[in-house]
């Protein structure tokens, strides 16, 4: 197993910001790009059930009508990649079945043998919640593979800007999530920053680590 040192990962951790501008003349590579959608499938998920599906939208046309509903931000229109992270709405026994038959494929391993886990997914997730509450374990659980797609963009060089400053609704009308048992929970703007970004070279901002950090 290879490793990058600390002070690589530190250092792109420096590195990249919330992307403001980004330079509408470069493209991310298709290599690249599949080393992020393969990022994103790796994220980790409660129980492995990735209650989640990622629309990334490179056509111009779909872009602009998405931008009014992000309030007009300019990364919508410039940057190279926009990913809509949309979470499943009322996660259903039928979507654990789906996961624990894959789950038996990919391991395999017999379904009978996943019972105690289909009961603790069908008890604390089916069950145990009601529609608002399992909607929002499935929003949550996308801020896992958000955080994911940062991070593995910064090592690669590539600039990103999360954004929650758009409208769900009117996102989830235009690519027609709804019908799919979905919703919009955040988005991603992904590319190369501009040259006159001013934000680029901006001190970043952190509370310092004894405000942050206890140990017991």
């Amino acid at each position: 197993m290879s490793t990058i040192k600390s002070n690589q990962l530190l250092d792109q951790l420096n590195w990249r910001y919330a992307t403001k501008q980004f330079d509408a003349d470069k493209k991310i590579s298709a290599a690249d790009w599949a080393t992020l959608e393969t990022a994103l499938q790796l994220t980790p998920s409660s129980a492995g059930l990735q209650p989640w599906h990622f629309f990334v939208v490179t056509n111009p046309e779909m872009r602009e009508k998405l931008k009014p509903a992000a309030y007009g931000q300019g990364q919508i229109g410039n940057a190279s990649h926009l990913v809509v992270f949309a979470a499943k709405t009322n996660f259903s026994e039928a979507d654990a079945d789906a996961h624990l038959a894959n789950v038996a494929k990919t391991q395999g391993v017999s379904t009978e043998a996943l019972t105690p886990l289909r009961g603790m997914i069908i008890g604390g997730i089916i069950k145990g919640m009601d529609e608002t509450a399992r909607n929002a374990w499935s929003r949550n659980q996308i801020y896992i593979a958000l955080g994911n797609l940062l991070t593995s963009a910064a090592v690669l060089g590539i600039d990103a800007c999360p954004m929650e400053g758009f409208d769900r609704a009117q996102f989830d009308e235009i690519l027609g999530l709804k019908s799919k048992g979905l919703a919009s929970a955040v988005i991603a703007t992904l590319g190369y920053r501009s040259a006159t970004d001013k934000y680029a070279a901006a001190a970043k901002v952190r509370f310092p680590k004894e405000k942050l950090f206890t140990h017991i």
